[in-house]
């Protein structure tokens, strides 16, 4: 039996975005030295929400002179314990303002308010709580008696998770005594933005952190900033090589994290109902913007044709709209630079002989929308099978013994993260020796924590991000 659910809608009132916006510079909002902007657009609806600066050399100059300035004379001389009472500040002013932060990350996102509110903003304060409690006991963190912290941090993240991206990056590097200059990514600097008024709010000293929007250009100045001790990227690997080139040779401490291609393993002895939520969440969570997602799934022969009815039976519940509405599960594709990708390799997928299949949905008018889709049929050769498509695509392979699962699943240049679904731990712990992964989650997906280090082999990066693990890059060591 179907129910057809009345509109919920989160109210967009309680946000206000300003018309446009300077960069966060030394504690004060300023604008760019050449004058020049962009625009931020909601993904949902097309309309444009802000005028943005975008910065130039020489702003980047005068962020970094200003990260320089009070890490030398406030933030790095000052005690762990009351570096400490900045971020539970900022901690608690996150956890005051989380409604207006999730709408305005709903709505710049395109991400379900449902998520935004739930996952992310929670998560949010989490790192900022969890951070503050190392600030004062880094010498028991296993990096020797006393670490140092390394200087000014660049730190350049993405649009999938804009605040928590910010947070990953800003809460470990202040903890350690770093001060920052982040770059948020152009398709969505508002809640960036908003952060910056929560640093000022926190009375936060006057240079710890700068905030220079812009797109790649105003990273590439950034990273390969002179001024710069320690440079933290989250994107495409694609980007995350040139910056390794740029950075090598230097002295500046690099933490990448990367793209993926994660397999979800479903042995024949899994909890199948319980399998297909962790399918449906390791993929279509946050419309499949999410580097670790499940995006191919491994699934034993012996139970594949039931695993898929199964799929298909949930996919079809899944709701596609409004971000803003409580009830949508998939929300809006970030851009339309992203919804082309992400429609080529669904076609490319199509020519190479996979079979496509979407549950019915209507699709609203405006805005960047794609279905939830899976294929089946996928040969590991196939281009779905093998590059990141950065959406709510599933490509569906089966196996017939564990070994061919491990062989399949570590057939890829990634190795962010997998999932194994199966009834026997001995099994668990088999799979999560063999799979080349940075995290293995068992009979769950997509399950965060800041207590639990983050990060990727091979393609998808090296370093740690979150636990006593993400401290070392922001520490001399």
């Amino acid at each position: 039996m179907n129910f057809d659910y009345a509109p919920a809608p989160e109210s967009a009132s309680i946000v206000d975005i300003r018309p446009s916006y300077g960069l966060f510079v030394d504690g004060e909002f300023t604008d760019p030295a050449d004058g020049r902007s962009f625009k931020s657009v909601n993904p949902a609806t097309e309309e444009v929400l802000a005028e943005v600066a975008e910065a130039g050399a020489e702003d980047v100059n005068r962020a970094v002179a200003a990260a320089r300035a009070a890490y030398e004379n406030v933030w790095g001389p000052m005690p762990g314990r009351e570096r400490a009472k900045y971020l539970y500040r900022i901690a608690r002013l996150i956890q005051e303002r989380s409604r207006e932060l999730a709408v305005l990350e709903s709505i710049d996102n395109g991400k379900p308010i449902r998520e935004s509110r739930d996952v992310d903003l929670p998560l949010v304060a989490a790192h900022f709580f969890y951070h503050a409690g190392w600030a004062d006991k880094l010498s028991y963190a296993g990096y020797g008696p006393d670490p140092r912290p390394l200087g000014v941090a660049a730190q350049v993240i993405p649009w999938n998770f804009p605040l928590l991206m910010l947070a990953w990056k800003i809460a470990p590097a202040l903890a350690c005594g770093n001060t920052v200059v982040l770059k948020p990514a152009e398709t969505t600097p508002l809640t960036a933005l908003v952060f910056a008024e929560i640093c000022r709010q926190a009375d936060l000293p006057k240079g710890v952190v700068n905030i220079v929007t812009g797109a790649g250009e105003t990273g590439r100045l950034l990273v390969e900033h002179d001024g710069v001790d320690k440079v933290a990227f989250t994107g495409s690997t694609e980007v995350g090589k040139q910056i390794a080139r740029s950075v090598a040779g230097t002295r500046k401490k690099l933490t990448l994290e990367l793209g993926g291609k994660a397999a979800n393993v479903v042995f024949d002895d899994a909890p199948l109902d319980q399998a297909v939520e962790g399918v449906v969440n390791g993929i279509f969570f946050n419309q499949g913007h999410v580097c670790c997602a499940g995006s191919r799934l491994l699934v034993q022969e012996s139970v594949a044709e039931e695993l898929l009815d199964r799929l298909k039976t949930r996919m079809a519940t899944l709701r596609v709209g409004d971000p803003l509405d409580k009830n949508t599960d998939v929300g809006a594709i970030n851009s339309a630079a992203q919804l082309e990708k992400i429609r080529m390799l669904s076609e490319v997928g199509e020519r190479e002989g996979a079979q496509r299949w979407s549950p019915p949905c209507e699709l609203p008018d405006r805005g960047y929308w794609f279905a939830p889709t899976l294929f089946t049929g996928v040969a590991q050769s196939h281009r779905i099978a093998r590059e990141e498509i950065f959406g709510p695509v599933l490509s569906v392979l089966t196996f017939r013994t564990p070994d061919e699962a491990v062989a399949k699943a570590n057939n890829t240049p990634y190795g962010l993260s997998a999932g194994v679904w199966t009834e026997k731990g001995s099994r668990i712990l088999w799979m999560a020796e063999r799979l080349r992964a940075g995290v293995v989650w068992a009979n769950t997906f997509n399950k965060f924590d800041p207590t639990s280090p983050f990060g990727g082999y091979k393609e998808s990066g090296f370093g740690r991000e979150g636990g006593r693990h993400g401290l070392e890059a922001y520490l001399d060591v």
